[in-house]
Order: C-alpha cells, then structure tokens, then sequence
C-alpha cells in the first residue's frame, strides 16, 4: 500500500518557489533517484519520520555524524545546558578546549588545530595553510574525492557533482581550477608520474582515505603508504580529509585503522554531535602559520560555537568510554547488513558489488570491484535508483545517490537490519520477475 505524502508534496511545492530546486543541498532533491524526497519532522534512534507520519529507518544518518543515533539523550541534554547560557558569543569559551583535548587524544598527528563551521571550511582552510606553509602553488586531489565546494577543489569531484552529472562547476575560474591536478584515487602510477614531473611544485596532496564521496571505495594495500612515502621525499603535506572518517571508521580515524601520519587533518560531521561544525589540525610548525601566530588568515564568528562544542563534546567523550564495545558492534552489525543484501542480490541473479569499510558502505550495481571513479561510473544507476525508490517506499532511507556512502549507528538493532534485508529482498524478487517478463 503507497504511504501517504500529501503533506510532504505541498512542503516541498512551496518550497521550490523560495530555493533552488527546492532544497539547500543539491543531493537532497532527489533529481538522480526520482520520486519524491520526504520532508523530514523528527528523528530518534536509528528512525526518522516524515511530516506525512510515515516511519524510515534512516542509513544517511545526516551523512555520517549521527553514530549514536538521532536525539541521543545526552547529546540533546548537553545542547540544552549550553543553550541556556547562550547559543553564540562570537569569543573563546573554556568548552572549545575540552573538545579540542578529546580530539587531539584520538588522533595524535594533531598538535594544534582551529574549530571551522563547516568540513568545506576546513578544508579550504588546510589547503590555504599548506600553500602558505611550502610556499608552492599546485593541489594534487583524486578524481571522485569531494572535500567541499571550495573552488580549487571542485576539479572532477564526487558526491553530488558526480550524481548530477557535472564535471566541476560554473563559475571556478581556469586560473584557479590550473592549480589542481586530479588523478585517478588508487592508481600509484599516476601519483608518481606527477611527482616525478611537479615534485618541487606540489604543496600538498589532498585525499579522502576512505573515499565516501564515490561510494564507499577503499585504499588499495600499500596506496596510502605510497602517498605518506612521495609527499615526505617531495616536502610536501600529506592532508587526510577525514571530515567523514574522523571517529568512523575508528575511534582514531582512518589514519589509526591504516597507521598512516598525516602531516593534516580535517575533520567534521561527528565532532559537532550532529551540529555545524568543522577543524582543520596537524604539526604545531605548520598550524604556526595561522594567523594571529602567522600569516596565514582565516576565520569565523561561529567557530567554536558553544552549542556544537557542547554536543561534539558529549558525542567524542561517549565514542571515548565505549569505544571498546561501540566500534567491534558496529563493525559484526554493519557487516550483517551489508552481506544481507549482497546475498539476497545474488539470489535473485542481481548484478551488485557491496564494497564497506566499518560502518561506511554502499552497493554498487555492477558486477565488478570498485577502485576509482571509472570503476564507480560505470554502476547501474537506472537500477540504483529502482533499489532507491523501492527501499523508501517500504520504509527504509537510503543515500538518494549511487555515489554517496551510507552510515550504520549504533542506534540501529538487530531488527532493523532484518526489516532491511527482507525489504531488499523483496525489491530483488521484483527485479527477476520483471527481467524474466522482459520487461
């Protein structure tokens, strides 16, 4: 039986007239999926509902940050109290040192950081920084990486660049856009071809560790390592974006799960508990170049907001007590969920790769691995978006992009992930039974 949408569709109707495309991110309108994107009312747990009423389990999770699941009690108490003493003062509170502290414990090639507002923020920050610090001009990023919609780094990104179809973005100048060398993610020849032709240009190489923003795709063995070795020969930074992987898919970090120091680090999503919140950290020598130590300018009225210290604060120090139970569930959970629907994929003769690292996942519809974002272009994404239509419509909320990874909490149970998997299969039965009508 259809779930009623009459409320979402008259939202979402007065909602085109005041935005574009009526939504404030791109991805949210649903344009590369179809159907009608729910307007969200509440959330709690691994669950979100709809101003229609209806009930999703929800494995977008705000793209990564809610680990804990939507309305932790102790995330909405600690906001509380820190709202009742004020939501900005646009000065130094004592709660940024206590976040900053948690934070540079997990992840100790971080020797001094700046709290940003946004991971678009912190990494346009860290790439400014490490220009400042080499005195040298070019970026090396990968193709199907998306650290932001800063200028510089819109070369050939993913997310939703990539599920829209565009191959950067009107208005970044060439002379900004000649600085960046986009090179295919997991390919060590084409990194040591263009150290081996820029190595004195280079100032830093940006990466996703774990790429999210093409889907889930993982390191190759030794590729990160490879990164660390060149840029350390060249005098280059070494920048991790862990914006998504900060406290993901480790307490540390990806940098903790493959033992890699970065000589940077931006971070995001979780450590705002959900709130807006960003920090770009690494060696004290480079953050040295900050002003008002050093030359290097950035700032903000809302860095360090007390609200999101006050939740990042509550969501970094719960991930810190547990992390011993909390990372091993989610790991067995996420591994349950994933290998669920790849088996009842393969049952009904679906073309799929399921492709996870942690709690971070996606299923590719195709047949072959997934390495960079030509392997990853090549999904089914007529297909994906029947996946994604079929899955809402039985109530469970999936990225509405073949290119965006999905997030498991620790909120979600052992029934949500069978609800999931029987929704899967149902929607796979009826993909065989159309294939087998020719239809």
């Amino acid at each position: 039986m259809s779930r009623p949408k009459q409320k979402s569709r008259s939202i979402q109707a007065l909602a085109e007239k005041l935005f574009p495309g009526g939504v404030n991110s791109p991805v949210r309108g649903f344009r590369a999926v179809g159907g009608e994107p729910p307007i969200v009312a509440r959330a709690k747990g691994s669950k979100l509902w709809d101003a229609d009423g209806n009930e999703y389990i929800d494995y977008v999770g705000s793209w990564g940050p809610m680990i804990l699941g939507h309305a932790h009690p102790e995330i909405v108490e600690a906001v509380r109290r820190a709202t009742e003493n004020g939501t900005s003062f646009g000065a130094s509170t004592q709660a940024e040192l206590e976040l900053a502290e948690l934070v540079i414990e997990a992840f100790p090639s971080i020797q001094m950081m700046r709290f940003v507002s946004s991971g678009t923020e912190a990494t346009m920050s860290a790439i400014r920084l490490a220009r400042a610090f080499t005195g040298r001009k070019y970026i090396v990023k990968f193709e199907g990486c998306y650290h932001g919609h800063a200028d510089s780094l819109l070369v050939k990104a993913g997310s939703g660049v990539a599920t829209l179809g565009i191959p950067g973005s009107a208005g970044v100048l060439e002379e900004q856009a000649q600085f960046t060398l986009a090179l295919p993610f997991n390919s060590i020849e084409a990194v040591e071809q263009a150290f081996a032709s820029s190595r004195d240009q280079i100032a830093a190489v940006i990466v996703e560790p774990v790429v999210g923003n093409m889907g889930c795709v993982p390191p190759r063995e030794g590729y990160l390592q490879l990164l660390r070795e060149l840029t350390r020969k060249a005098s280059s930074l070494l920048i991790f974006d862990e914006v998504m992987t900060g406290f993901r898919v480790a307490f540390g970090g990806a940098q903790e799960l493959y033992a890699i120091t970065p000589d940077l680090t931006t971070l995001g999503k979780i450590i705002g508990g959900g709130l807006p919140v960003g920090a770009y950290g690494g060696r004290a020598e480079i953050m040295r170049m900050v002003a008002p130590l050093g030359p290097m300018y950035q700032a903000g009225t809302l860095s360090g907001n007390p609200l999101a210290m006050a939740a990042g604060i509550a969501t970094v120090r719960r991930l810190k007590k547990d992390r011993m139970s909390i990372y091993p569930a989610l790991e067995r959970n996420s591994a349950t969920l994933v290998d669920g629907i790849t088996k009842t994929a393969t049952a009904n003769e679906i073309e799929m790769r399921s492709q996870r690292v942690g709690s971070m996942f996606t299923w590719f519809f195709q047949a072959a691995e997934v390495h960079d974002w030509s392997d990853a272009a090549k999904s089914d994404t007529a297909r994906f978006a029947q996946f994604h239509s079929s899955m809402l419509e039985q109530g469970t909320y999936l990225p509405p992009s073949q290119f965006e990874a999905a997030f498991l909490s620790t909120a979600h149970a052992s029934e949500d992930i069978v609800r999931t998997v029987e929704a899967a299969s149902v929607t796979f039965k009826s993909f065989k039974e159309k294939l087998a009508a020719g239809r």
